[in-house]
């Protein structure tokens, strides 16, 4: 008999602050995160800005502080956690055992199970992954609950790779489905959140902050960094998670896209919307929350996930930022000067990837 994945616990650290809530705090406020630079030295590259936690520790530091956090708020016992599997999407090394070797060691730490650990390293869809994994092992009867961890802190050679493609925007902005944008600018983020079945859940009388409706994925094989201009293999990994979800187009009260704010990609991704959705596409609010955090590579799919659900439980949405005038190749409903009031239960969370990896989720009020 299948059941629901429900999310019961979060954590985060951006560069709004440590915590779900900061982060929150800072999406609904319409404020772009993004600075100058001085975690290390960026005088010799076009771009200069980032989003940056001023007081983020190491990596290992905060992945394990998050972990806590969400265990905690899920209200879970030392006895549950140390039956709970860590999915952990990450970007780096953090301390030289390859990407199995640190998330046994994290799960460790952290008292969680000792098997069942995976690791995710496939670039901006591996937290949206991990995610779609867990949801599919609850809803299988497979696993009770997961705990799905990311994490991302911007540093120098990632900012150096992204600068030397032009892919950051020199402007210090994110400017989704925008005329004049001008590229992608990178953002800490480290999150983690317990995926369990509903019927747990409510067993344990644990806070549910939202549930995982649908999943979809799919690959294009296009090319190695541009997707597929018509964005006919993101619109299957949405259709896909419309279809598990159980629900339409016409359901759906907001989209968070991948919306990185570059030329090819945001064109593509307006294309898969009016693909997926129809005519829902017209008036669907829509708004990238990379324009406020930054892209946090591998983390962004957890990252934004909790952004997505969060802002179903507070019944407002985040802003569009950084928005300088309508380009024909980007038709979409934006959010661009307010928080509006959430007019319908669910939601899209989208991820795409270089080398044409592409997630849906689909998130729905608790």
């Amino acid at each position: 008999m299948l059941t629901e994945a429900v999310l019961t616990g979060a954590g985060a650290v951006t560069a709004y602050g440590r915590g779900s809530p900061a982060m929150m705090a800072g999406l609904l406020s319409g404020r772009p995160a993004f600075g100058p630079v001085d975690r290390f030295d960026v005088s010799a590259r076009r771009a200069k800005a980032a989003a940056l936690n001023p007081d983020a520790r190491t990596l290992a530091v905060e992945l394990a502080d998050t972990v806590g956090q969400a265990c905690d708020q899920a209200r879970l016992s030392a006895g549950e956690v140390s039956r709970m599997p860590l999915f952990l999407a990450f970007h780096g090394d953090p301390l030289g055992l390859g990407a199995e070797g640190y998330a046994q060691k994290l799960a460790a730490e952290c008292g969680l199970a000792s098997g069942g650990t995976r690791a995710y390293t496939a670039a901006c869809v591996s937290a949206s992954s991990a995610v779609a994994d867990a949801a599919a092992l609850i809803v299988r009867g497979r696993a009770e609950r997961v705990l799905v961890a990311a994490g991302y802190l911007v540093e120098s050679d990632q900012f150096a790779l992204f600068d030397a493609g032009r892919a950051l925007a020199d402007d210090g902005a994110v400017r989704p489905f925008s005329a004049g944008r001008r590229g992608l600018l990178l953002g800490d983020g480290v999150a983690a959140a317990v995926v369990e079945s509903a019927g747990a859940a409510r067993a344990r009388r644990a806070p549910i902050l939202a549930r995982i409706a649908g999943w979809g994925r799919c690959g294009d094989a296009y090319h190695p960094v541009r997707p597929r201009p018509d964005g006919s293999a993101l619109a299957r990994a949405i259709a896909a998670a419309l279809r598990r979800a159980g629900i339409s187009a016409h359901d759906l009260g907001y989209v968070n896209p991948n919306g990185g704010g570059s030329k090819f990609g945001d064109s593509a991704e307006a294309a898969a919307l009016h693909a997926a959705l129809g005519d829902a596409a017209a008036t669907l609010p829509v708004s990238s929350t990379k324009s406020l955090h930054g892209q946090a590579l591998e983390a962004a799919g957890l990252v934004e996930l909790l952004a997505v659900a969060g802002a179903l439980r507070a019944g407002r949405l985040p802003v569009n930022a950084g928005y300088l005038g309508p380009d024909e190749e980007c038709r979409l409903n934006l959010i661009l000067d307010e928080s509006p009031a959430v007019a319908a239960p669910y939601a899209l969370s989208l991820n795409v990837a270089f080398g044409g990896a592409n997630t849906a989720l689909v998130v729905g009020a608790p």
